[in-house]
């Protein structure tokens, strides 16, 4: 007879390999990794593909530092210091560039308060958090990997289409949040997907592929920016988006499903025809129908469509183990996003040239990015994390105790450069904590925190004006004491990816019994 669990033997023991009775069932990451061998250029270049969908995420959460900007203006009367433009005629003061080349200029905002002038981003953000929660199911149950991330790219680019068409603040700050709404589980669905298409071998680097994609995308801002400067805010709106609606349609055509998602929801036939489309050439031929009818044991699967999209939450929420694993990683990235977030907003309370500072924050994403590449399938995860959130948050507070500017923005650029690095690791980790069933969601939540903890950081920014330790004090103790969840989460390094909740328990039983 057949073994019944073919796809326990895998998380369950740590023997040696079983006997030839039981290889005509390997678990599902054996057949997988059968199937794409060590390389192939097909699911490679597709899985680039998905983790591209990086660079646009990043134009649109970061393109209101250029389109909300105040820009300078000159007094046509009078002493030009004494000027003030809120007490004058239109004609009596003019700005330095087009007046429609920001929302400030063009809408006449220059006198509104910071409340106003701040809601679209804001609002941006809100739609974040709401997309985040009412998405963040839907890639684990109805939607799928790829879908969900066509529709998350297509509805925030769609938006920023329309963005560049507002008529007025009101307008433009809807607009704005539907953007955010949309884009909120771009990163986590591209992160999910590229991971789950490629074999145990690329499986990381697909990870940090897709941050140097957010980082590439974060630095072209300014250079579109510079290109377009005189001209509209809303050129660098259509410059951004239009190029990522075509994305999103490319993605629907040369993209494929995740052959893991397909598994676990009993689509034999998918299953089979996505493997075969990627497999390379060499492989494809053993690919027959009876081969995957010998490797897999279909009834033990975890097949059955919930009605319910939020049903994998629910799942996540139930099991103890995994609920204290979302907890944990998500009190993790709620002190990583203070740092994230309030490092660039709390640059104008240090004694340093604003610009510079905000260019060398943005470049230091890079080294981050290949740090972790780098040195990933090298070190543990719960010691990386932790190491590198203490000296990010003993950096940060040293930024208020330094009072040498030169070492100021040294401190800063380095609790910076940790939180990036701490936070491309705990993505990485969070995929590795969870099957497959739930994968999506969690990343969606851990990311949700990131976005929380980053909410609450302008508050505090405008509190450290008159008080150092109000920002980067806070943020430096609260990455601190949030690390210290990392002790009661397991290490994954070096661990094959489970499918569903029954194989994570098992292998975590046949831990604990060694």
């Amino acid at each position: 007879m057949a073994d019944p669990s073919p796809l326990l033997s895998r998380c369950c023991t740590a023997e040696p390999p079983a006997p030839p009775t039981k290889q005509h069932h390997p678990s599902l990451d054996d057949t997988i990794e059968h199937c794409l061998g060590d390389f192939g250029w097909k699911y490679i270049l597709q899985a680039i593909l998905v983790s591209f969908a990086w660079f646009f995420d990043a134009q649109q959460a970061f393109i209101s530092v250029f389109t909300d900007a105040e820009p300078k203006w000159t007094c046509n009367i009078g002493n030009q210091s004494s000027c003030d433009p809120c007490q004058l005629s239109g004609a009596d003061f003019s700005w330095t560039s087009a007046a429609n080349a920001s929302i400030i200029s063009e809408w006449s905002l220059q006198c509104a308060g910071s409340v106003l002038k701040g809601l679209p981003a804001s609002a941006f953000f809100l739609g974040c958090l709401v997309g985040g929660f009412a998405f963040a199911t839907l890639a684990d149950s109805a939607l799928g990997r790829k879908k969900s991330l066509i529709v998350s790219s297509l509805l925030m680019s769609i938006a920023a289409v329309m963005t560049a068409f507002s008529t007025n603040i009101w307008m433009y700050t809807a607009l704005r949040f539907v953007s955010g709404f949309g884009r909120a589980t771009i990163g986590t669905s591209a992160l999910v997907l590229s991971t789950e298409m490629v074999g145990k071998k690329w499986r990381e680097s697909m990870g940090i592929a897709g941050f140097i994609c957010f980082t590439i995308g974060f630095l072209s801002l300014p250079g579109l920016a510079f290109s377009l400067q005189g001209s509209s805010w809303r050129l660098i709106y259509l410059w951004t988006s239009v190029p990522s609606v075509v994305y999103s349609f490319l993605l629907f055509f040369l993209v494929g499903e995740s052959p893991r998602w397909l598994f676990i929801k009993g689509r034999k036939v998918e299953f089979a025809e996505t493997l075969r489309s990627i497999a390379p050439p060499t492989n494809r031929s053993t690919l027959t129908q009876s081969f995957f009818g010998r490797c897999t044991a279909w009834e033990d699967a975890t097949t059955q469509q919930e009605p319910n999209v939020f049903a994998t939450a629910k799942m996540l929420l139930e099991k103890g183990w995994s609920c204290r694993r979302l907890v944990a990683v998500s009190v993790i990235a709620f002190g990583i996003g203070m740092i994230y977030y309030g490092m660039p907003l709390g640059l104008g309370n240090l004694s340093f040239n604003l610009y510079v500072s905000m260019t060398l924050n943005a470049v230091s994403e890079f080294p981050a990015s290949f740090v972790t590449f780098m040195l990933i399938g090298k070190f543990n995860r719960k010691e990386s994390v932790l190491i590198l959130t203490l000296l990010s948050g003993i950096c940060s507070v040293g930024c208020v105790v330094v009072r040498w500017k030169g070492m100021q923005i040294g401190l800063e650029l380095v609790s910076f450069f940790c939180a990036c690095t701490a936070f491309d690791v705990v993505l990485i980790y969070t995929l590795e904590l969870f099957p497959t069933c739930v994968r999506n969601s969690a990343v969606s939540m851990v990311r949700q925190a990131l976005v929380f903890g980053g909410a609450l950081t302008p508050m505090l920014v405008a509190a450290g004006r008159k008080n150092g330790f109000v920002s980067y004090g806070v943020f430096g103790v609260a990455i601190a004491v949030c690390s210290v969840s990392v002790v009661f989460l397991p290490e994954t390094r070096g661990r094959v990816l489970c499918d569903t909740f029954e194989e994570e328990e098992c292998r975590d039983n046949a831990v604990i019994g060694a």
